[in-house]
């Protein structure tokens, strides 16, 4: 097999290896391990190489001291955002989330209707699923769209880094959601808006939540050949 071949190969792993991990041990990640997904997540491209990706980063005693102080803002704080959430959810894209949803409430043998019990495992969001690390992903106001797309990017890389290297994460927008207690929290600039978070950890393979993959669409419903 050829290096491109190889690369490729492994390339293609990884993608299908990475899934969002929504529960966790509680053994800490080596710090090191992080440093070096992070290093690796910086060579993504972006717009003029721009890199315009600010990460705060927490180890565990940080997130230990974060996720319980962040469930409590979100019983009772205002939902606010710096970056607007989808305005709706339409055709094939309200359809492609809701089937992600009900993956995750059938593994986890939620019912259908059952609020209670899906608004509980919604609750989770606010305790960070439980992770030992936490990165906060913030981007530069005047750089608008050009500099979420970037950031975008690099979030995914730092998703595949992490897997790589064992380490399960999730991306998680609920962060953004409450956008003026993650800036006090973390003290950020006034010139940057808060993209999203990534929680992260030793996965917890036996956890439920953990047992399902989403569902992708095929190549042929996205890409337009001319």
């Amino acid at each position: 097999m050829t290096k491109e071949n190889t690369l490729a190969a492994s390339f293609g792993a990884l993608l299908r290896a990475r899934a969002s991990c929504r529960a966790f041990t509680d053994q800490p990640v080596d710090r090191a391990l992080v440093e070096a997904a992070l290093r690796d997540a910086q060579q993504v491209p972006s717009w003029c190489n721009s890199q315009p990706w600010e990460v705060h980063a927490c180890g565990p005693e940080e997130t230990a001291r974060l996720a319980p102080a962040f469930f409590e803002h979100a019983q009772s704080g205002a939902h606010a955002t710096d970056i607007p959430f989808p305005k709706a959810w339409d055709g094939v894209y309200k359809d492609r989330r809701r089937t992600c949803g009900w993956q995750l409430y059938g593994a986890l043998g939620i019912e259908k209707g059952d609020r209670v019990a899906s608004g509980r495992q919604m609750q989770e969001n606010f305790r960070l699923f439980g992770a030992t690390g936490f990165l906060l992903i913030t981007t530069p106001k005047v750089l608008g769209a050009y500099g979420v797309l970037d950031c975008g990017a690099y979030v995914t890389a730092v998703l595949l880094g992490l897997e790589a290297r064992g380490i399960g994460a999730v991306a998680m927008a609920s962060v953004a959601g409450f956008s003026p207690f993650m800036r006090e929290w973390f003290d950020v600039a006034d010139d940057r808006d808060v993209l999203c978070g990534i929680a992260f950890g030793m996965p917890d393979r036996d956890h439920p939540a953990n047992s399902f993959r989403t569902e992708r669409a095929s190549p042929d419903e996205v890409v337009r050949w001319r």
